[in-house]
């Protein structure tokens, strides 16, 4: 392309500080370095990690400026020295968590959690302590290494997914967060059977992902649980036999559903991300084989378990990117996608331009949304 090795100026949603309205900026995007690959970003779904960075509290300190974003789909604009796996035109997903295929992670079929260029990608740099992206002559951090509110961004070519070319960009970008994380959540992690059980906590996307999970894994009794009832006739769709609102009941929602379920469910989902749901999951689990799964996000909360729910059997797990092998099980879903094996397109309730992204926050934050797709 005629910008390789040049400086692309371009639109991006810029985080000043903490707590106020992105605002869209004109910013300056660097060729790749070493094992880099620019991307034009096509599409990116709004999730409410990069809502609770910006306005929450349950993250830790990154510094700003910064460029939100990490759901996204494009395609390749150019390629750094020392890459061989992608070329410019190739459709990808970035990926926050990556997958290097070298280290001992990765070799091993116990976890997925790669940790090449981890802690620069968390605090929002590259692999030399910089990002590609500034914005008039100061630098712009890299939301977990990608940035996907800007029209053009610099990934490691370790964070990068290359997808079939028929692929719409527009809704395979949900597989880059939400939907791997909560269908991987019931799948890989909680590796929920036949016939049993299960309880979802939260039906936002992850939720609706991880219901999904359990429907396809052939789960006889899928309980949606959220405080939000119009998200009852989604879940649904997904696969929900039933759905709970525990605001109208006066017990604790893990002891209405131990009476609905005979003493528990087999499985339980924790989708939202809040230390007190998560310990009413756990303990919403059957005891002798119960199994609790977290999938929200925190980094900074606490949760609260009795250690003798622990040794009457149950268990207690965690998930990152819902087990999957980034690199090179993103592909697989988006053929599942492809080939009508899994649901997105009834995940996106609304698609906007970059310019109303935070309308779009405003969307997530009031429950009126499920995923909204940002064109760029």
């Amino acid at each position: 392309m005629s910008t390789t090795g040049q400086v692309i100026k371009c639109k991006a949603a810029l985080a000043w500080e903490p707590g106020k309205p992105l605002a869209i900026e004109d910013v300056e995007v660097d060729p790749p370095k070493v094992h880099e690959v620019r991307i034009k970003i096509v599409a990116t779904g709004v999730c409410h990690t990069d809502w609770e960075y910006l306005y929450g509290q349950g993250m830790k300190v990154r510094p700003f400026p910064l460029v939100l974003g990490h759901e996204a789909a494009g395609v390749v604009e150019s390629v750094g020295p020392e890459v061989t796996k992608f070329s410019p035109g190739d459709k990808v997903i970035p990926l926050f968590l990556p997958q290097c295929g070298e280290c001992e992670r990765c070799l091993s079929p116990k976890t997925n959690h790669c940790r090449k260029n981890w802690a620069n990608m968390q605090v929002g740099v590259l692999a030399d302590g910089t990002s590609r992206i500034s914005c008039k002559g100061q630098q712009v951090y890299q939301f977990l290494g990608i940035s996907s509110f800007c029209q053009y961004t610099v990934v490691p070519d370790t964070s990068l997914a290359k997808i079939r070319c028929d692929a719409p960009l527009d809704k395979v970008c949900l597989l880059g967060c939400g939907v791997s994380t909560g269908y991987g959540a019931a799948v890989n992690t909680g590796k929920v059977k036949k016939q049993s059980s299960c309880a979802v906590f939260g039906l936002g996307a992850v939720g609706l992902a991880a219901v999904m999970g359990c429907q396809v894994a052939g789960a006889k009794r899928i309980i949606g649980v959220d405080i939000n009832p119009d998200k009852f006739e989604k879940a649904a769709v997904f696969g929900a036999t039933e759905c709970v609102n525990p605001k109208d009941h006066k017990k604790p929602i893990q002891e209405v559903l131990a009476e609905m379920t005979d003493g528990g469910v087999d499985y339980a989902l924790e989708c939202v991300g809040d230390p007190a749901i998560m310990t009413a999951a756990f303990e919403s689990t059957k005891d002798a084989w119960g199994s609790c799964v977290i999938a929200g996000w925190t980094e900074t909360g606490m949760m609260n378990v009795v250690v003798e729910k622990i040794l009457m059997g149950r268990t207690l797990s965690g998930t990152y990117f819902g087990g999957w092998k980034s690199v090179e099980d993103v592909p697989k879903l988006v053929d599942d996608y492809m080939n009508k094996k899994l649901k997105l397109d009834e995940f996106i309730t609304h698609n906007l331009p970059l310019d109303q992204i935070n309308v779009a926050f405003g969307l997530l934050k009031s429950g009126n949304s499920i995923r909204t797709v940002i064109s760029l």
